[in-house]
């Protein structure tokens, strides 16, 4: 997620329709329902949210990672995960938020204390951003990040990554702390260089609908080398919305329209890929 005004991304037009439904089951690994149903100001009504979880199920994508930013959407995420059995929380503080003080001894304490919920199942997104936060605030980021790492191998649970032009310190902090046993690039955005080592440490890739810009060849290219059993989609919603429709809102329902990228970018029938995303998701996440 970019800590960019998820408010303005509500407000570039109408919802788009709905994609052809997906053969097989899929997966939306990492999605902000909160940001996308409510706002950046105010938190969503349940039986909205509700109509955006019912309206991914209805095209294929009964599996959901809702994640958290900061404290209060991290709570909030931990509680839609038990309310809905479709979807699976994740938490943490943001890397642009920690760069700029918010990871106190406080704030982790609770991230911490929710991810030991058994509906809580990763921690993320955290990482590192070179792109929005300054140099002033990388040590902090950096520190969140490695006390992120900590939680997640302590409460056995995956690690959501976010790396924004920081890809070899995000390579050297999990050297030096040691990755937990699955570890997730959300929304990948190396080329096929940077893929291949994370391929070769055993890191899952997460694409999102940036797979299917026209200037992002890279990442195709990064797709096309990824073993089928290291691959995850995602919506980042509201934002990254995937061709034909960048621009507009980006909504878990849209997932589809990435799995089918995905699907050509492989050459994998587009049935086989739904399965082995849902059992990448189930391995990663565990069962929902």
């Amino acid at each position: 997620m970019s800590r960019s005004s998820s408010a303005r991304a509500n407000k570039r037009g109408e919802p788009v329709p709905s994609p052809e439904p997906l053969p097989g089951p899929a997966v939306d690994s990492h999605t902000h329902f909160d940001f996308a149903v409510g706002g950046e100001d105010r938190r969503p009504e349940d039986a909205d949210v509700d109509a955006a979880i019912d309206a991914a199920v209805a095209v294929g994508v009964p599996r959901l990672v809702q994640t958290g930013v900061d404290v209060a959407s991290s709570q909030w995420s931990a509680a839609l995960a038990h309310r809905r059995p479709e979807v699976l929380a994740a938490v943490a503080l943001h890397p642009n938020d920690a760069g700029a003080g918010s990871a106190s001894e406080a704030a982790l304490a609770e991230i911490d204390r929710l991810a030991a919920l058994p509906r809580v199942r990763a921690v993320g997104e955290t990482g590192l951003d070179r792109y929005r936060t300054g140099e002033d605030g990388w040590a902090a980021q950096e520190e969140s990040f490695r006390a992120h790492i900590d939680i997640a191998k302590r409460h056995g649970i995956a690690l959501q990554i976010h790396d924004r032009d920081a890809h070899a310190e995000i390579l050297r902090v999990l050297e030096e702390e040691g990755a937990p046993e699955h570890t997730v690039f959300h929304c990948f955005s190396g080329d096929a260089a940077f893929a291949r080592q994370c391929i070769e440490r055993g890191y899952v890739l997460s694409f999102a609908g940036t797979l299917t810009f026209g200037n992002a060849g890279y990442l195709r290219e990064a797709a096309a080398m990824t073993p089928l059993d290291q691959l995850l989609t995602e919506t980042d919603a509201p934002f990254l919305t995937p061709m034909p429709h960048r621009g507009r809102p980006n909504a878990a329902r849209l997932v589809p329209l990435t799995v089918r990228a995905l699907a050509e970018v492989t050459g994998t029938d587009l049935e086989q890929l739904c399965a082995q995303l849902t059992v990448n998701a189930e391995r990663v996440f565990g069962p929902w």
